[in-house]
């Protein structure tokens, strides 16, 4: 039976809730959404004590259906002052799925600021318990004591020093399934932020003896999960490891999301040197290419002693297996996991840094301080755009983003601030956020639709809010020649609205290029989840009704369609190689939201 859990930190109690009629399919991001839209008020404080967190398993997880342990996280954002939700993997949407958990609720906020706490939350028991000694360390430290404390390998999500001191870039951890590396982020908006206002700094989930949830047709759901499943293997994006001659096949499981790298340079649409080229000689040197050769080398040479991995699974039951451990080379020990695409552009590409050491370990210490790596790369970027420090030095860049450890360091607080208030403080004029919220690792001037998803999105500039790189890029769904020509808003707007229904299932995102792809996958995923819930669900529909109130929530909160709009520079500065700037009309990114 599904319940809702209801924390209240400024009674230090909690209460159980059946879950609303109203709210029967939902889950993930339609859940948190829709309890963000009912119970906040749209002009709050984000930091303050009206704001709410809340955290929903997708639809999902804890079932067997393939890749989908996701879970959500939503509240105000204090970064974009709109409603948000970012999701995450690890192991704490499929123990939350298998306590039957549909939502937890965080409200209020202590009278006093004095203690940190954490939840703790089991088949028989629910637990606020006054952790000070979890605040103010960094997350390697952190995950590593509750492993030690609880010996049944639970689910951790909460947020590092960055988001104890309420700094806007702050993002909600996770950590990894089979050690304690807090690699697993809900990194964007704020929301680790938003916890850390609650001065709860960790939610532990163990679900020993808990029984996996039940599916209401069995039937239908073990025929649309055998479907997906093999269409997730046969497709050449998210496939196996190896085709049946011994070479790699998958995109996803050799190559991680960093495949993107090498395409996105060739396309001319990788953003470097803050958004002011759209290639970068040295992409080839932090590629997903690169750390594949990294970890067969260091395998080579260190044997069983090396800790390098592609093919590592952020959730359990993930067959897509597009995360990866980086090793050092000199050791081969663990150096951090995951690198993924956008940490490695943010952090390498943008910021002109082709010493993938130097991008993994600024990855590290992003994860250890539970920094939004987007958000930080961004802001290191305003740092070198205005002079601080230069373009292309690594050492400089690790030294400034140390600066965040320290609680009364200035630039520390700054660094972990955002690139906007930073760009504004430093007098930068070309600053890449829409709603204050940095722009990921894809220049929408040479790829007009994912500057549409950008633009439009009800959180801020975020490409996984409406991925046209599928289509634009990749060539899902058909072959692509000129992503300039095609129709942006309908793209934009399709893919929104069925990332809104994926991100609800608990599915991750990436199984869209096979069920776009392939038909069985489609009729895979909709089986699934008709399967599960005993009704139909129409995958459009519902993920329109997600954006329709994420879309009141923000008219609520002040926003128009005039916030819809990407920063001058992308309208007026040519973008090389191809000197094309973004020139979508308004009234076309108006369309994609015309009757909502």
């Amino acid at each position: 039976m599904s319940k809702i859990l209801r924390v209240n930190m400024n009674d230090m109690d909690y209460k159980w809730e059946e879950v609303p009629k109203k709210y029967s399919t939902y889950a993930g991001r339609a859940m948190t959404t829709a309890i963000v839209h009912d119970e906040v008020e749209a002009t709050c404080d984000p930091l303050r004590e009206n704001n709410k967190v809340v955290v929903s398993p997708g639809l999902l997880a804890g079932t067997p259906a393939p890749s989908s342990g996701r879970i959500s996280f939503g509240g105000k954002s204090p970064l974009t002052g709109t409603i948000k939700e970012a999701n995450a993997g690890g192991l704490s949407g499929t123990r939350l799925g298998n306590l039957g958990i549909r939502a937890i609720v965080i409200e209020g906020m202590p009278e006093t600021k004095k203690d940190w706490y954490s939840l703790y939350v089991s088949k028989d028991d629910v637990e606020l318990l006054k952790t000070n000694d979890y605040a103010g360390i960094g997350l390697y430290d952190l995950i590593g004591r509750v492993w030690k404390k609880y010996d049944t390998r639970p689910g951790i999500v909460g947020c590092g020093v960055a988001g104890q001191r309420k700094n806007k870039s702050a993002g909600i951890f996770g950590n990894n399934i089979e050690n304690t590396d807090p690699g697993r982020y809900a990194g964007r908006g704020g929301l680790g932020a938003v916890l850390g206002s609650k001065r709860l700094v960790a939610i532990i989930s163990d679900d020993k003896g808990a029984d996996r949830p039940k599916p209401k047709d069995k039937d239908l759901f073990d025929e649309g999960r055998k479907k997906l499943a093999e269409a997730l293997d046969e497709h050449p994006v998210t496939g196996k490891l190896e085709d049946d001659d011994g070479n790699p096949y998958g995109g996803l499981k050799n190559y991680g999301t960093n495949v993107l790298m090498n395409i996105l340079n060739e396309a001319g649409g990788l953003p470097s040197r803050g958004f002011s080229s759209g290639r970068f000689n040295g992409a080839s040197k932090i590629s997903g290419e690169a750390v594949h050769e990294l970890v067969d080398k260091t395998k080579k040479k260190f044997g069983d002693k090396a800790e390098g991995m592609y093919g590592h699974p952020c959730h359990p039951g993930c067959i897509m297996a597009c995360s990866n451990v980086v090793p050092y080379e000199k050791t081969g020990k663990a150096h951090v996991s995951p690198l993924e695409y956008e940490s490695a552009w943010s952090l390498g590409t943008n910021l002109v840094i082709d010493n993938l050491e130097h991008v993994a370990e600024l990855n590290r210490l992003c994860n250890d301080l539970g920094l939004d790596t987007i958000e930080a790369g961004n802001t290191i970027a305003m740092f070198m755009e205005s002079g601080q420090i230069d373009y292309g030095d690594g050492e400089a860049a690790i030294k400034l983003l140390k600066e965040a450890y320290k609680e009364d360091s200035v630039v520390g607080k700054l660094i972990s601030s955002g690139a906007k208030i930073a760009g504004e403080t430093f007098g930068v004029t070309r600053i890449p956020v829409v709603k204050g919220q940095s722009l990921p690792a894809y220049d929408p001037r040479p790829i007009r639709g994912i500057g549409v998803t950008y633009a439009t999105s009800t959180m801020g500039a975020d490409h996984t809010s409406g991925y046209t790189i599928a289509a634009e890029i990749l060539g899902i769904k058909g072959d692509v020649s000129d992503p300039r020509e095609m129709k942006k808003a309908e793209l934009s707007r399709n893919f929104q609205a069925t990332t809104a229904y994926i991100d609800s299932s608990g599915y991750c995102l990436f199984i869209a290029f096979a069920i776009l792809d392939i038909d069985k996958g489609f009729e895979g995923m909709t089986q699934t989840v008709n399967g599960f819930l005993g009704d139909e669900v129409d995958v459009t529909k519902y993920g329109l009704k997600v954006l329709e109130m994420e879309r009141d929530f923000n008219r609520n909160a002040g926003f128009t369609k005039e916030d819809d709009r990407l920063p001058e520079f992308f309208r007026t500065e040519p973008l090389p190689p191809h000197d094309v700037t973004f020139d979508v009309p308004d009234d076309e990114l108006d369309a994609v939201y015309k009757d909502m």
